[in-house]
């Protein structure tokens, strides 16, 4: 297959708004924890430990999903340097690892949400007891 530039120029895109979505969700995650924090303080219950620890678990999975984005992004750059100094079987090396990374990335995105949706679940269900 022949690279050109509009080919990794094509990630741009999907890898800023992946990264805009990544630090949304990074952003409420840090306002809950500030939120259970303070209470944890006040009442140190027991569900509130096991929530704290599910947001650290959380936490270092969005953590390694936007490292994963941004070196993608990063490696989308790189091989559109490598086509443009024709370099082309090291722009297919390093598009190809791009790909792979954003991958990753959308694979660690898919587990941040499964766990998410489990915690909600069992907040529902402590509701209703």
């Amino acid at each position: 297959m022949q690279l050109t530039l509009s080919i990794p120029a094509l990630l741009f895109p999907a890898i800023s708004l992946t990264m805009l979505a990544y630090n949304a969700r990074y952003l409420a995650i840090a306002g809950l924890i500030r939120q259970l924090h303070k209470q944890f303080q006040e009442t140190e219950a027991a569900p509130l430990k096991k929530q704290i620890d599910s947001l650290r678990k959380r936490l270092e999975i969005i953590k390694n999903m936007q490292a994963s984005a941004i070196v993608s992004f990063l490696l989308a750059a790189i091989t559109m340097f490598l086509v443009y100094v024709e370099l082309e079987i090291w722009a297919n090396i390093v598009f190809g690892i791009s790909l792979v990374l954003l991958m990753v990335s959308l694979v660690l995105s898919l587990i941040e949400v499964q766990l998410s949706t489990k915690a909600l679940g069992i907040q529902l269900r402590n509701m209703e007891h």
